[in-house]
């Protein structure tokens, strides 16, 4: 099987009407994977998309391709991603398949698949989809092709799903939340889940356009969400992304409590109440802060690479449950196949009914240590400022100036000519002052 070209960690991404975004690719990608779904079972595939303006041509050019390789299709219109992946298992469909961008702009989208039991495609699945979109495009005998169906009740199976995973003795009522749905995927779902529990719901980013997905509100532009907590006074705030599968929170006093903090609250919580499966999976980017905290209970701590496929893949090794990353993609296992951002905040909330305590209190339990980051620009792609024996001992100085007290960390940027210099410490001044050390160093040698 030969190398990738199209599937990147997290699907096929790109601006709508370039590289891969287009409704002639999308027609051909729709018949290749049903080429290669045909024949396993139900014959039938889910499709679900956010609220891009773009989601419409994608999902028809979807629609056609498949039918063309004879498969059925059920449509799910707008859903979060979690939702799109709860849905194919409950509907023993072959696979579902997912438009949307999750945090970018409108003008982007991307196309991800699940499989059949509610996980990302296995690699040879995406890899015999790849080899057949080398092949030229045919289309099954007319009784044999594939219909169309929409179903209805897709928002209210997945409403249900949610509710379900909250604990049945507790109920949010007298609770004010504020609920920022990113203008996205989640806009009909989670205000009703909250409301249905009992609590109070204050909606913003709920009024999806097809255009303003994103646009200065939900999880990657909290203002929105801080300024809507403090003005009514609420308990706490809900910020998901355009595809309901991160979550940030805020705390009652406008404080923004990020993924590794949510990490924290739901594994010290599984821990009280004997639900705790080995440890947490983080990510190389994970706060020093986190690992420090989980230790001191006992918690042990592993990091993967950053993206929650990889933080997946280090779960499903070790036989643990809980990870996440401080973007707030949140995976408990034993609630969901995929990151969950309503399933995670119900958590959250559940661990404060719980403790008797608020948000504030409950996330004090740990000391963030200030990250410092710098992104440093390198000019030839084949000399690779990491392996340069100057960088490695500007590397080795700052470690072993901070010793425990401090993290040293440096990655290539996945999407630009860019090495993300990061240095963590208790104090802020050594941080800054290693980071910019060690930048230094990569510049001498990349440009």
């Amino acid at each position: 099987m030969g190398q990738r070209k199209y599937f990147g960690t997290d699907g096929i991404r790109g601006k709508v009407g370039e590289s891969a975004i287009n409704p002639e690719f999308v027609i051909k990608l729709g018949w290749a994977a049903g080429k290669v779904l045909a024949g396993r079972g139900t014959n039938k595939v889910l499709i679900g998309k956010d609220t891009r303006i773009s989601g419409y041509m994608l999902e028809s050019s979807l629609e056609a391709g498949l039918s063309a390789a004879g498969i059925n299709i059920g449509l799910l219109g707008p859903m979060p991603t979690p939702a799109i992946a709860y849905l194919t298992k409950t509907f023993r469909s072959e696979a579902g398949i997912v438009i949307s961008a999750s945090h970018n702009p409108y003008y982007d989208n991307g196309i991800k698949f699940f499989s059949a039991d509610g996980f990302k495609l296995d690699d040879d699945i995406e890899l015999a989809i790849e080899d057949m979109l080398e092949q030229p495009m045919t289309c099954v005998a007319s009784d044999k092709l594939g219909k169309a169906s929409r179903i209805e009740d897709a928002a209210g199976r997945y409403i249900e799903f949610c509710k379900g995973t909250f604990p049945s003795e507790l109920s949010l009522t007298g609770l004010k939340v504020v609920v920022d749905c990113a203008h996205g995927a989640t806009y009909h779902i989670a205000p009703n889940v909250l409301s249905e529990l009992g609590a109070e719901v204050i909606e913003i980013g709920t009024k999806p356009n097809g255009l303003n997905i994103n646009e200065k509100v939900g999880a990657t532009s909290m203002k929105a969400t801080v300024e809507a907590v403090l003005e009514h006074n609420a308990d706490l705030g809900f910020a998901l992304d355009g595809d309901g599968d991160r979550i940030m929170m805020v705390d009652n006093l406008g404080n923004v409590i990020d993924g590794d903090q949510i990490l924290y609250i739901i594994a010290r919580d599984a821990l009280k109440n004997g639900k705790m499966q080995g440890g947490v999976v983080g990510t190389l980017m994970s706060n020093l802060g986190l690992e420090n905290a989980l230790s001191k209970l006992g918690v042990p701590f592993a990091r993967s690479n950053v993206g929650d496929r990889y933080v997946m893949e280090l779960l499903q090794q070790k036989g643990w449950s809980i990870g996440g990353e401080n973007s707030g993609h949140v995976l408990n296992l034993n609630m969901a196949s995929t990151g969950d951002g309503i399933v995670a905040g119900l958590q959250v909330i559940a661990a404060m009914l719980r403790s008797n305590m608020d948000l504030h209190e409950l996330s004090s339990g740990f000391e963030k240590y200030p990250q410092t980051l710098v992104n440093v620009r390198f000019a030839e792609p084949a000399n690779d400022p990491l392996n340069a024996q100057a960088v490695q001992l500007a590397v080795t100085e700052a470690e072993s100036s901070l010793g425990k007290r401090g993290r040293v960390l440096l990655r290539k940027s996945g999407t630009e000519p860019l090495i993300r210099v990061m240095v963590e410490s208790d104090d802020v001044k050594a941080s800054e002052k290693w980071a910019e050390f060690i930048a230094e160093a990569v510049r001498k040698v990349a440009n």
